[in-house]
C-alpha cells in the first residue's frame, strides 16, 4: 500500500472533492459503500439520521461544524484546519472489501493521531473509498471541543510504517520465508543458513532496509506528482518503487533457496541382465 500525505486545505470541500474525482452535491447522497468508516460519535452524534444516507455536501458541512463553533481560539495561524491523507492500493496488491477500507481508514486515524480511543470530545474524520484501489482519510484538525490537533512531525513516517503493518495484516505483501519456517532448512549448512538469515533481512516488508527505500521512493512519487511539469518523474519514481518490490522478491527466493538442503543424487544402480549368451 503507498500512502500520500496532502497539505492541509481551508475548508473540507477541496479534498472531498478530490477523493470523489468530482464536486460534492446536494443531489448524490453517498452510501456506507462510499464513506466506509468515520469517528466514533457520529453514530450518537446522528442518531435521528441513522437510516438516511447523507449528501456529499451534508458530509462537508459536518465536518467543517468545530471550526464554526471555535473560529478562532482553536484555528492555527495559517487557517489550514483540514487534515488530507490518502491510501492506495500497489499495483500487486489484491482488492479489498469495504470492512477491510474501513480497517485501514480507523488504522491510519489512529496512526496520524486523530483517532484516540477513549476521548470523545476528538476529531470529526471519514474515511471515503470512491475511487478502485484508493481510501482518502479527511478530517477537521479542530477538535469538538474547541482544542487543536497538532500533526506529530514524523507523521509521514508513520503513516509508511503503517501502511507496512497494514500490508502485512491484511496479507498484501508477499510472504516470507525464513530458514526457520522449513524443516529442511535445518539441514542445510551453517553457511547458507546464516546467508538466508541474511537476505531476509534484508527483504524484511516491515522492518527490513529496501522497505524503508521503497516507502520513501514512493512517498517522494506521489507528492512530486502534485507539482507542475513533474509527472513524468513521479511515474519514473514508481517504477523505481516496482523495482525495488522486485528485488526484495528475488532476495525472499534466493533466501529461500539457500536454506534448502543439497539435494544428493544416487547414481544409478547397476542392473544385471538375465539374458544369457547361447
Amino acid at each position: 500500500m503507498i500512502p500520500h500525505l496532502h497539505e492541509r486545505a481551508h475548508r473540507p470541500q477541496d479534498p472531498f472533492e478530490a477523493a470523489l474525482g468530482r464536486p460534492v452535491s446536494l443531489d448524490e447522497r453517498l452510501t456506507e459503500c462510499t464513506v466506509v468508516a468515520h469517528w466514533p460519535g457520529l453514530d450518537l452524534f446522528a442518531r435521528d439520521d441513522v437510516n438516511r444516507a447523507w449528501t456529499s455536501v451534508e458530509w462537508a458541512e459536518h465536518l467543517v461544524d468545530p471550526r464554526l463553533n471555535h473560529p478562532f481560539p482553536a484555528t492555527p495561524p495559517d487557517g489550514r484546519a483540514f487534515f488530507h491523507t490518502e491510501m492506495r492500493l500497489a499495483p500487486h496488491d489484491r482488492e479489498l472489501a469495504r470492512q477491510e477500507w474501513a480497517e485501514v481508514a480507523h488504522r491510519l486515524a489512529r496512526a496520524a493521531g486523530i483517532e484516540v480511543p477513549g476521548k470523545e470530545q476528538g476529531a470529526r474524520w471519514i474515511g471515503v473509498q470512491a475511487r478502485p484501489g484508493r481510501l482518502d482519510l479527511i478530517a477537521n484538525l479542530i477538535h469538538i471541543d474547541g482544542t487543536w490537533h497538532a500533526p506529530p512531525g514524523d507523521i509521514a513516517r508513520r503513516l509508511a510504517d503503517e501502511a507496512r503493518c497494514i500490508e502485512r495484516d491484511l496479507h498484501l505483501a508477499p510472504p516470507r520465508s525464513t530458514p526457520t519456517s522449513r524443516p529442511a532448512a535445518r539441514a542445510a549448512p551453517r553457511a547458507s543458513a546464516q546467508l538466508a538469515a541474511v537476505l531476509t533481512q534484508l527483504a524484511d516488508e516491515h522492518d527490513g532496509p529496501l522497505a524503508v527505500v521503497r516507502g520513501l521512493i514512493e512517498h517522494t512519487a506521489h507528492r512530486t506528482a502534485h507539482r507542475p511539469g513533474a509527472a513524468g518523474t513521479a511515474h519514473s519514481l514508481l517504477l523505481l518503487a516496482r523495482r525495488v518490490h522486485a528485488v526484495q522478491e528475488d532476495l525472499h527466493r534466493a533466501a529461500a533457496g539457500l536454506a534448502q538442503p543439497p539435494v544428493v543424487v544416487e547414481p544409478p544402480v547397476a542392473r544385471r541382465s538375465a539374458h544369457r549368451s547361447p
